[in-house]
């Protein structure tokens, strides 16, 4: 799962199927609807379990590596200047792969409407503050995050609820997320250890993960650089004994390995925002971060190819040449053939266009020769690539030269690795 999946650009395309769904008479005076939900006696740590678990309102599964995910944006600058923010929370398998977009009938377009409905404007009025996209409305970040990740949480599903109300589970996913991240201070706790926002220090990874994991019982995070080393991403990851709801939530270490370096990292400050945090409030999310740009001379040497579309970074190329957002990125070899011209290579073997489409493997014989435009790939002077829609989950997506009947379009960036 690698810190390309995260979505920071936020053009989220529009939600198939999305629901706008909202029962002012339901039986919200129960205000937050956790002590409605299953009641779990004696329950198994999430990914600790030796046995299949039928009650999956008491065990979160697939989903039982839970994630809360953070950012910190400065261009443009989201949230306060002292305050990391909210990417999300993720529900991901315990192997480091997961699902997206579990149930459409409740991807709902109302999310504030419906937190406000249960009597949770105060939930509103913080996520304003530290639930922010750099791109588009915080109302549709909130409801891309909900349908992407919190659909797939398996104890919020409708059958966990007594007497289940539509919507009941949205202020649960929302109120749950949200005190996660006011655990978990992440500015604060770089800060007690030296580590400050600046446009000239840099960092080690050691550094980084020793201030925050000292933090959380020795365990580390995921790091999230862009432009190969500018650090703007956070996961922290959980393991759960019981529902969302009402659950304990245990520090695991990370499923993923970091996209930083270890050496170098930069940490940029938040030239703008206003101040924040103090009190129960924090004073520290993807995917999905921005657009990348490569850092060092582009296609040189070791590199990631990351896709983006519709502005915002979507997963990566794998190493046979398929789009893939989940896993880990394969790393790539460019080697100058003159001329600005570079051939690419993975573990798999050479890469080729062939039959109009990028493939890598030991069968291409002779590798197709790519120029670049910045550090955007180029095939025959287009930058533009294609593809069957975004995948997800285990999905791999096919990468075509041409548009024909295929509706997503996509350009692929070179980061050093």
């Amino acid at each position: 799962m690698p810190s390309v999946r995260s979505l920071s650009g936020f053009a989220v395309s529009a939600l198939g199927n999305a629901q706008s769904v909202l029962s002012l008479n339901s039986p919200f005076a129960r205000q937050t609807s956790s002590s409605a939900s299953a009641t779990c006696p004696d329950p198994q740590l999430s990914c600790h379990n030796t046995s299949v678990v039928e009650n999956l309102c008491c065990f979160n599964s697939p989903g039982g590596s839970l994630l809360q995910t953070q950012f910190w944006d400065t261009d443009p600058v989201v949230g306060p200047s002292d305050s990391w923010t909210i990417h999300g929370l993720w529900p991901d398998n315990c192997d480091g792969s997961y699902d997206a977009n579990c149930d459409d009938s409740r991807a709902y377009t109302n999310i504030t409407a419906i937190l406000n409905a249960a009597g949770r404007s105060d939930l509103v009025d913080y996520m304003q503050t530290y639930w922010q996209s750099n791109s588009g409305s915080a109302e549709t970040f909130w409801e891309h995050e909900w349908s992407k990740h919190g659909t797939c949480i398996s104890t919020l599903d409708p059958d966990c609820y007594t007497d289940y109300q539509p919507t009941e589970e949205v202020p649960d996913f929302f109120n749950r997320t949200v005190s996660l991240f006011k655990s978990l201070p992440t500015y604060e706790w770089l800060k007690e250890a030296g580590i400050t926002p600046s446009s000239s220090a840099t960092y080690t990874a050691a550094e980084i993960q020793d201030a925050l994991s000292s933090n959380r019982g020795g365990h580390e995070v995921y790091l999230g650089c862009y432009s190969g080393n500018i650090l703007d991403e956070v996961w922290y990851f959980f393991n759960i004994a019981g529902s969302l709801q009402n659950g304990d939530f245990k520090p695991a270490d990370p499923l993923a390995d970091s996209s930083c370096p270890s050496t170098g990292i930069r940490y940029l400050p938040k030239n703008g925002g206003d101040g924040g945090g103090g009190g129960s409030n924090p004073t520290s999310t993807a995917t999905s971060t921005a657009a990348p740009t490569a850092t060092g001379e582009p296609f040189s040497g070791p590199g990631y190819l990351n896709v983006v579309t519709g502005g915002s970074k979507e997963g990566c190329i794998i190493s046979a040449g398929t789009w893939y957002t989940s896993g880990t990125c394969a790393t790539f070899d460019a080697t100058s053939s003159g001329d600005g011209a570079f051939t690419l290579t993975s573990s798999k073997g050479n890469c080729a266009i062939s039959d109009g489409a990028l493939t890598c493997g030991s069968s291409v014989s002779s590798g197709t020769t790519f120029s670049s435009d910045g550090s955007r790939l180029v095939y025959n002077g287009e930058d533009t690539f294609y593809a069957d829609g975004v995948p997800s989950g285990t999905k791999q997506g096919t990468v075509y030269t041409n548009d024909s009947s295929h509706d997503t379009s996509l350009t692929i960036q070179w980061q050093t690795r």
